[in-house]
């Protein structure tokens, strides 16, 4: 059936009427722009929105093909990509990341395992404050700062978020390892989003300008108002610029996140955080990973290895630097007590802002959900928990 809210478009399989529901109700309330959710299921496009304005002065419409940054999001397309590269024999998860990348052992890195390094364990974590966008430019110069690395922690010891360091790593870590030497975001753009027929950049191209829309950042107040949300150690840590905790989380020379949504930063790859696409193209990827990896080509073993349940560090879930219990694995989120999504199969990546993405292959489902205007809640970002819920509604109803 189509959507019947003028500034709604796009459309819901039979079934899915609460999604609608759910969609138009997020968009109605005060201080909303514009979203759109997706959801694959059983390989089917079931849920298609998109709606509200693409601008903060309201004068542009959310389209069908409008691109918006998802920021950590990302985090699960570079995810992907690593389990596309795997799938094709590039290399192995319990490889040493230093057997592809010699630099990598520096400072007692030599045996830091690529399953390490995607469950953030590997004590990469801080790369320090201030980089500018020519910094993250100067590739060759990047890759040395971060193969020069000290790690914050005895690798496997512990565990912490490595809010934008992993996607470079990642991504040196795939340039050497996929025989055409890519980066991850050009090796996502053809492997995954290519065979889908779907759009998703990690840097955008000058051509796609005018297709992505503005991002809102929050205001303090609205952190005031939400802050019972944040790990409490997470605030201790981000009040402290010099803290592990603040060069991690803010290691960038701006002063909103949103920023990193400007032409000049956009253009550059920063794996983990600075992805931008459609809610479509998220969902169906998630949907291939939910499913039987088709037509992504990804083989059942590795589809296998993303369900399963990850090794958790040594010393237990307590998240260096989020300051709360997290799980991860193979460069995804996995439902924990304090984030529950999907089954116990489940893996995604939730983004700055209030986007999230995840597979739950027990459902065959894939689910995304990226607004413009940035919320405040590290994860459960009540508008997007508002749609998971109604998905579950829906295919109980089912």
């Amino acid at each position: 059936m189509r959507a019947r809210n003028p500034l709604v478009g796009g459309q819901v399989e039979p079934g899915f009427e609460p999604v609608e529901a759910a969609f138009q109700k997020t968009l109605r309330e005060p201080g909303e722009f514009g979203a759109a959710c997706a959801v694959s299921h059983q390989g089917e496009l079931v849920v298609d929105l998109w709606g509200g304005y693409r601008d903060a002065r309201r004068s542009e419409r959310w389209t069908e093909d409008t691109l918006v940054l998802v920021f950590s999001t990302t985090k699960g397309v570079a995810a992907a990509a690593m389990a596309h590269a795997r799938s094709r024999g590039y290399f192995e998860y319990d490889d040493r990341v230093a057997d592809y990348w010699p630099a990598f052992a520096q400072h007692g890195k030599a045996d830091v395992t690529i399953r390490q390094l995607l469950a953030h364990q590997a004590g990469l974590a801080a790369i320090g404050r201030n980089l500018t966008s020519k910094d993250v430019a100067d590739s060759e110069s990047l890759a040395n700062r971060l193969a020069g690395k000290e790690p914050d922690w005895v690798p496997g010891t512990r565990h912490g978020y490595h809010a934008w360091s992993l996607g470079w790593y990642e991504s040196e870590l795939l340039r050497r390892t996929d025989p055409h030497g890519r980066s991850l975001g050009t090796y996502a753009a053809a492997e995954l989003f290519e065979p889908l027929d779907e759009t998703f950049h990690i840097g955008v191209p000058e051509s796609a300008d005018e297709r992505v829309a503005h991002v809102e950042p929050f205001s303090p107040l609205d952190a005031l108002r939400t802050i019972g949300s944040f790990p409490p150690r997470l605030l201790l840590g981000l009040a402290n610029p010099f803290s592990t905790v603040s060069q991690a989380m803010n290691p960038f020379d701006v002063s909103t996140p949103a920023e990193l949504n400007d032409p000049e930063w956009r253009r550059l790859e920063v794996p983990a955080g600075n992805g931008v696409g459609t809610a479509r193209s998220l969902a169906r990827l998630y949907g291939s990973l939910a499913t039987d990896g088709e037509p992504l080509g990804i083989d059942r073993e590795t589809l296998a290895a993303l369900a399963a349940h990850g090794t958790p560090p040594t010393r237990g879930r307590r998240d260096v630097i989020l300051g709360t219990d997290t799980s991860y694995s193979l460069g995804f989120w996995k439902p924990f007590d304090g984030f529950r999504f999907g089954s116990g199969t489940a893996f995604g990546a939730p983004g700055a802002g209030g986007s999230f993405a995840f597979a739950d292959p027990d459902r065959e489902l894939g689910f995304a959900y990226t607004p413009n205007r940035m919320g405040t809640h590290v994860w459960d970002d009540p508008r997007e928990l508002r749609l998971r819920r109604a998905v579950e509604q829906s295919l109980a109803g089912r």
